[in-house]
């Protein structure tokens, strides 16, 4: 058995009867491994490194959830373990190598090991997403799926303090960015550093895109939102903005 008695469970929700329209989801926020995985053979100060999660981006979720009172769900454990945004299918979900660390708890994982890590992080972590969001479907509701990424990658600096990831449907997006250029100071991406795709991305392809509901996902530069203080800033800036991209967004679908 891959979790324990303690081992934490492989979500938490926050505000499961709030009444924003938004309803957040935080796929990398957690860096815990199970206790039966011995660390993945991965050094402490490796495991602190955005290899294994997305700075800041829990604090970030949790202080947005209740400014903009919005149920939010975030994923416990590390994507090391299995990246609960990539299908289970693909080599990425569990990644033998991480940008340049290696992995050797996930070298030659067998197709048991590898179910095992399905059954017991992802199927609960999106099960509990898709019950959440199956009773909302008389409410009106935007997925925003929340990320983090770092200030470089593979030496590459990256100047860009926030991006805005869309796929097919562009609306929201759109109207966000429009927003925080108006955002004194900010560095924006316009699906950058990634873009948002079905070969890339698992969450909001399936949470958002196939329910036909509105989404977007927001990543944001993980120094600026390594401390409370950073934390507090985005999230206010964002609730700011959320609130009134989805207010802008009601008079288009109205159209």
């Amino acid at each position: 058995m891959l979790l324990t008695a303690n081992d934490p469970a492989p979500f938490r929700v926050l505000r499961e009867t709030a009444t924003s329209d938004l309803f957040l989801t935080a796929d990398h926020a957690g860096r815990v491994i199970p206790a039966t995985l011995n660390d993945l053979g991965v050094s402490e100060a490796e495991r602190q490194r955005h290899i294994a999660w997305d700075i800041g981006i829990a604090g970030v979720t949790e202080l947005l959830s209740e400014r903009l009172d919005a149920t939010a769900v975030l994923q416990t454990y590390s994507r090391l373990v299995i990246d609960c945004n990539r299908d289970p299918s693909w080599p990425s979900a569990m990644p033998e190598i991480s940008e340049h660390t290696p992995i050797p708890g996930n070298v030659n994982l067998s197709a048991e090991a590898k179910a095992g890590r399905v059954a017991a992080i992802f199927t609960p972590y999106h099960d509990r997403i898709r019950t959440l969001l199956d009773h909302r479907q008389n409410r009106r509701t935007i997925v925003v799926a929340m990320h983090s990424f770092t200030p470089s990658f593979k030496g590459e600096s990256r100047a860009m303090q926030v991006g805005i990831l869309h796929d097919t449907d562009k609306r929201l997006a759109h109207i966000l960015l429009d927003l925080l250029r108006q955002e004194e100071g900010v560095v924006l991406g316009d699906n950058e550093p990634y873009a948002l795709a079905d070969d890339s991305d698992y969450s909001l392809p399936t949470h958002g895109s196939k329910r036909g509901l509105h989404h977007v996902e927001i990543e944001i530069r993980q120094d600026l939102i390594a401390t409370l203080g950073g934390q507090q800033a985005w999230a206010d800036r964002f609730a700011r903005v959320l609130n009134r991209a989805n207010d802008i967004l009601k008079t288009t679908d109205k159209v």
